[in-house]
């Protein structure tokens, strides 16, 4: 019996190791990143406004745990995901913190504060609309993301160009824009920005693991 509860503790010991590697904020925004493709170190501690140090001791208690893997490309070492399902473990994990945590469905508001800037969440019948050209689905992200994995009929602006290519996308026909998923900014800022240049614009909160489209 003694050593059943040996062997016992020693299991439990080993599934922690997976909540003792997302226990971290910042690791979790990686594992976010991961989610839209493979990143060097560098960008990684860019876009999550950390340093370099502190970026790849985050990812080696994440490579530790087994949840990314690495390639060198001579003096750059580039990340992605171990597996697809660190994007679903993602996914479920900040869904069921949405769901149950009052302080995080407050902290959502502040990226779309009024309901009508926010796209339904029905899949299908954007996926329909989108497919008969009745809405524009646009991709905000940096393009090399985008052609890792992106929504299905999406097209490719990043925020960054959005400005310089407005003329693009036509005025008849609601624009629904996404990034990287419900806790990035980046297709908020659009909606704002085509919303003040006449646009009909929308937000859609899911990106590419949401919708189950993470290639690693």
């Amino acid at each position: 019996m003694k050593n059943a509860r040996i062997v016992k503790d020693g299991l439990y010991e080993q599934v922690a190791r997976m909540g003792k590697a997302v226990s971290s904020p910042k690791r979790l925004e990686l594992i976010e990143l991961l989610c839209q493709g493979e990143k060097t170190v560098e960008r990684l501690a860019r876009e999550s406004s950390i340093s370099m140090k502190l970026a790849s001791a985050h990812l080696r208690e994440l490579r530790e745990a087994h949840l990314v893997d690495t390639r060198r490309d001579g003096k750059n070492i580039h990340y992605r995901l171990a597996d697809s399902r660190v994007a679903d473990f993602w996914v479920m994990l900040h869904s069921l913190a949405e769901d149950r945590l009052a302080e995080l469905q407050v902290a959502l508001k502040q990226i779309a504060a009024s309901p009508e800037e926010l796209v339904p969440s029905d899949r299908e019948s954007l996926m329909k609309s989108a497919r008969k050209g009745e809405v524009v689905v646009l991709d905000v992200r940096p393009v090399e993301e985008y052609l890792s994995a992106h929504l299905p009929f999406a097209r490719s602006i990043p925020l960054e160009e959005l400005q310089g290519r407005i003329a693009e996308l036509p005025l008849d026909r609601p624009i629904v824009a996404y990034c990287r998923g419900p806790y990035c900014l980046l297709a908020k800022d659009a909606v704002d920005l085509l919303r003040g240049q006449g646009y009909e614009a929308l937000h859609l909160r899911d990106g590419v693991a949401e919708w189950g489209l993470v290639s690693v």
